[in-house]
């Protein structure tokens, strides 16, 4: 029987009365603007305030014309008494106090007796990068208002929000929310379910609220809402409405977990359920459907909420998930995750909806194998992701919508005449210096001209710079005196190296692409990762990894070669790894099993390139994506860090963190950066703790299909490490062939990386010596006594070198200003470096 209305108003009393879960703290957003758009005065609207637009201290609004609009007629609520109507594009400029996901929502109304026809109205909006509206208008919309919700990731400390009329038109906005959204709220990676993998970038990437359902309970609105969201019931999204039946509980006895709060969902949402009712169907097996109605043309993050307020035990309910009738739970028995009745819980899912459907469906049915035959869900979210145009509507660019201004144009005129004269004048020197370098040069082979990386990518004048210079084997005075970035390979060329990236050579997939084997016409083997142009890592990627790996030679930091930017293509060419991923050789494959004395190497080779990369420069470089799919193998196994497209300059000297949004891989990610959104060092020193465990016991660092408590490898190895039995969870292949004394140095090095705070961790320095240690002691006679729980004892008979860390050859600025032999020479001498400088720097 479908829940009743005075159902739902004692469900909403229950609320009232009890409120949330007592343990948690209100979330107060940094920034949170509420704005009445035209409005004169205060408006409150669903237990909020929004003030006028003209009067905000920490607003701009920058446009040619405005009218404030009013009417008596009868208005859908407060917000929408007043517009701000453009006849020009204009804009609305808010100041960030801290960067990272907020909310933006919009309110539209075209309103009465303003002067303008606001129902033809055409309703372009854009922010500094994405596209939220585009060419909206009333006449073709199935309502008489229209709210918007989107979600925005801002890396700056202002946001420019812009409305563009079409031709002889106007356009319009009753008011608009900017509100930072908790850091809990968007992970940077999900499932998707067909095929099921992770998918990753989210971070970089927008979202449109399309639905957002308070399965099996009433309508909460943004004053019932610990973050300002609007949860409608689901009843008319169901595809067989006797297919499920309402199920409530007292919103007080819902018991959030540590990694569940109130800013996931309310409490009313988990306290209500569909489950499964009679569908007058021959066979009780049968399904619970949601239908929505979608845009085929985007992807949708999908998250599914969870609750046992159904069952009287753990364990007996078991049930499926279907996303667009692919599997993406299966046999999930909810219990198992909470280990409690009337217990939140989550899952994160992308989709694709069908080209061939406008419709994406969610089910939830019945395990075939279960004692009871019942299926649930509480809530449930979708959201549409932006396009590889930075787009939640069409395919236009924010470039394409929103024309220069005049008064940039003359800015930017005056900026290149004043570069021209300063070129003309430089170039007057250049070939002078250049004639004087050419008479004292002995030789005339210059090989492959070195370009600098474009200001944009896919730049048409370095394109054909670089196509003249290959061809002519010279490089140009400008080439000559630029930070060299790598060698600039034509598209031809890496067509050439890779036989028209045949598929028989692919090596791999991620996040910014595929990597492709290739062989130059002189025989050197080549890696070549193409980016994806639908990849959620792009031009900020591609920039990040050539300026950082071209800057950095390190026997165990993986050797960027060049790179190609032609033809709308963002090519990274890299030395070849023979031997792969460090992931391949624990897991997932059918190589031979690594000895414990490799591991540990490798392990060390890891190391000594990430402690290379904190401590070898005047500022430290923290990776940010460190993991056993981004250490690679050469021929003769020494260990590489790659993938430095997440790579952050670390903290100055005066600073003890950097903020910044938070990127990285689940299960890898340090728990304190991710709560606060502060990157240190010891960010990548947590992720080499879950690779270690990882190289341990060879399996992810996350497995959702094991038992609650497995799933994550770092909590679940701790606890076995704790115990003082990791032994037990080892590879097998291990067992019996490793010292003890060896294992108990590696566990206590990795327990100490998985230390919860950042300033309780060691740093890169100091885990380098205690696997150097563990080396050691795995090394010499198996009689030797266990380890002391001070790492700078040594093992007796074996010297320890005291060579200090010679920075000068850890940046290349220009020329070559150490090799790689002397980079080999400064890493050894710094496995013991914090003897010489404790802190590590």
């Amino acid at each position: 029987m479908k829940m009743t209305v005075y159902s739902w108003l004692a469900l909403v009393f229950l609320v009232v009365i009890f409120g949330y879960n007592g343990s948690f703290a209100a979330f107060t957003p940094p920034d949170n603007y509420l704005i009445a758009c035209g409005a004169s005065q205060n408006v409150s609207f669903q237990g909020r305030t929004f003030v006028p637009d003209s009067g905000h201290s920490s607003l701009t609004l920058k446009t040619g014309t405005s009218v404030v609009a009013s009417s008596n007629s009868t208005f859908p609520s407060p917000i929408y008494q007043s517009a701000r109507i453009f006849s020009g594009i204009a804009s609305y400029r808010f100041k960030i106090q801290q960067e990272g996901r907020h909310w933006i929502r919009l309110y539209f109304y075209p309103v009465p007796n303003s002067g303008q026809n606001l129902s033809s109205a055409s309703i372009t909006t854009v922010t500094d990068e994405y596209v939220l509206l585009n060419n909206f208008t009333f006449e073709n919309f199935n309502g008489s208002y229209m709210f918007k919700e989107y979600a925005v990731n801002i890396s700056s400390d202002t946001l420019t929000l812009s409305f563009i009329p079409s031709n002889n038109s106007v356009t319009f906005v009753n008011a608009i929310e900017v509100v930072s959204v908790p850091d809990v709220n968007f992970p940077d990676q999900a499932f998707t379910v067909n095929p099921r993998a992770p998918f990753g970038g989210l971070s970089d990437l927008a979202f449109e609220t399309v639905y957002r359902l308070n399965v099996g309970g009433p309508l909460i609105t943004a004053q019932n809402d610990t973050v300002g969201r609007i949860w409608e019931n689901d009843s008319k999204y169901l595809h067989v409405n006797s297919s499920a039946v309402n199920v409530t509980a007292n919103p007080a006895s819902i018991k959030y977990p540590p990694s569940v709060t109130p800013e996931i969902a309310p409490n009313m949402v988990y306290s209500s359920a569909e489950a499964m009712g009679d569908a007058n169907v021959a066979s009780m097996n049968f399904n619970i459907t949601w239908v929505f109605p979608v845009d085929p043309n985007f992807r949708y993050f999908v998250r599914v909420h969870f609750c046992d307020i159904v069952s009287k035990a753990l364990n007996s309910l078991v049930f499926n998930l279907y996303v667009n009738d692919d599997s993406a739970l299966d046999s999930f028995d909810l219990s198992s995750f909470t280990n409690d009745l009337n217990v939140p819980y989550y899952r994160d899912f992308v989709s694709n909806s069908s080209l061939e459907s406008d419709t994406l469906t969610v089910s939830v049915g019945p395990d075939m194998q279960a004692d009871i035959t019942n299926a649930t869900m509480n809530g449930l979210e979708i959201l549409k992701i932006s396009n590889d145009a930075k787009s939640l509507d069409g395919l236009s660019t924010v470039e394409n919508l929103l024309p220069e201004s005049p008064s940039k144009k003359s800015k930017t005129a005056i900026i290149i005449g004043s570069v021209i004269g300063a070129v003309a004048a430089f170039a007057l020197f250049g070939f002078c210096y250049c004639c004087l370098v050419a008479r004292k040069s002995k030789t005339t082979n210059q090989g492959h001209s070195w370009l600098p990386l474009p200001l944009y990518g896919n730049s048409q004048t370095i394109t054909k710079m670089s196509t003249i210079s290959q061809k002519s084997g010279t490089a140009s005075c400008i080439s000559l005196s630029s930070i060299n970035h790598g060698r600039v390979f034509t598209f031809q060329e890496i067509l050439d190296a890779t036989n028209k990236f045949d598929e028989n050579l692919l090596l791999g997939v991620g996040g910014f692409g595929r990597v492709y084997k290739g062989t130059l016409e002189d025989g050197t083997k080549l890696a070549v990762k193409r980016g994806n142009p639908r990849s959620e890592q792009g031009l900020a990627e591609f920039r990040t990894e050539i300026e950082m790996l071209s800057k950095l030679r390190h026997r165990h930091l993986v050797s960027l070669i060049g790179y190609c930017d032609e033809r709308s293509e963002m090519v990274l060419v890299y030395e070849f790894m023979a031997n792969g991923p460090l992931r391949s050789h624990l897991y997932g494959t059918d190589l031979p099993p690594l000895s414990w004395k490799q591991r540990l190497e490798i392990c060390i080779g890891a190391a000594r390139g990430l402690h290379y990369l904190h401590t070898g420069a005047t500022q430290s470089i923290i990776h940010r994506d460190v993991k056993t799919t981004n250490i690679l193998l050469d021929e003769s196994f020494v260990a590489k860090v790659a993938d430095f497209g997440l790579s952050k300059t670390g903290p100055a000297i005066d600073q003890t963190h950097v903020s910044t949004a938070v990127k990285g891989s689940f299960g890898y990610l340090d728990p304190e950066y991710f709560r606060r959104q502060q990157l240190t060092e010891k960010s990548d020193v947590y992720s080499f703790g879950v690779v270690l465990m990882e190289v341990l016991c060879t399996r992810p660092a996350l497995n959702p299909v094991l038992p609650r408590e497995q799933v994550n490898i770092a909590e679940w190895a701790m606890m076995w490490q704790k115990k003082g039995m990791l032994d037990q969870i080892m590879d097998s292949n291990l067992v019996g062939k490793v010292n003890p004394a060896s294992l108990k140095k590696f566990g206590e090095t990795a327990e100490k990386c998985l230390a919860e705070h950042g300033v309780d961790r060691p740093s890169m320095g100091d885990v380098l010596w205690n696997l150097e240690y563990a080396l050691q002691l795995e090394e010499t006679s198996s009689a030797l006594t266990e380890p002391e729980d001070n790492s700078t004892n040594h093992i007796p008979g074996i010297l320890t070198p005291l060579e200090p860390f010679d920075n000068s050859v850890s940046i290349i600025d220009g020329g070559n200003s150490g090799t790689d032999d002397d980079a080999e020479d400064a890493a050894t001498s710094a496995v013991f470096s914090q003897l010489v400088n404790p802190r590590g720097r």
